[in-house]
């Protein structure tokens, strides 16, 4: 039997980083629970004060395939480096031709750059120059890598 789970990312502020991972993965804010129009309505209803409304956030896969990814916040920062992170697989894979995989990877870091993200470096393929990755970091720093 599998376990339900969900991925979990701690920051700062739940909206901005929940935002920028919907530009990332195509993900859209989670609906809120069934019996309810709005996260406001909810959140009003179970009595969560306002100053609370963004401890946290969830995004989901439109298409209800993918595993959602909740946000919560955290009052300390992040201090070292991931050890968990996630690769957004834009290439095609190393049998498509390398310009095609480098102009794919560079137009998505172009479109993350623009949402909020930091290149933190080009990663070559190993023994080469040519570019296998790029490792980034989200709007509050968590590491991931456009694949």
């Amino acid at each position: 039997m599998t376990t339900n789970w969900t991925l979990t990312i701690d920051c700062v502020d739940p909206a901005v980083v929940a935002r920028f991972w919907c530009t990332a993965l195509g993900y859209t804010e989670s609906d809120p629970p069934e019996g309810w129009d709005t996260w406001e309505d909810w959140l009003t209803a179970m009595n969560v004060p306002e100053n609370e409304w963004n401890d946290g956030a969830s995004i989901s896969d439109p298409n209800g395939v993918l595993p959602a990814i909740s946000f919560l916040k955290v009052p300390e920062p992040r201090t070292t480096k991931n050890r968990l992170h996630l690769d957004l697989q834009v290439a095609g894979g190393r049998a498509q031709p390398q310009p095609l995989r480098e102009q794919r990877i560079r137009a998505t870091a172009a479109t993350l750059i623009t949402a909020g993200a930091t290149l933190v470096r080009e990663v070559p393929a190993e023994n080469s120059t040519t570019l296998d990755h790029l490792w980034m970091q989200d709007p509050e720093g968590n590491d991931f890598c456009v694949v």
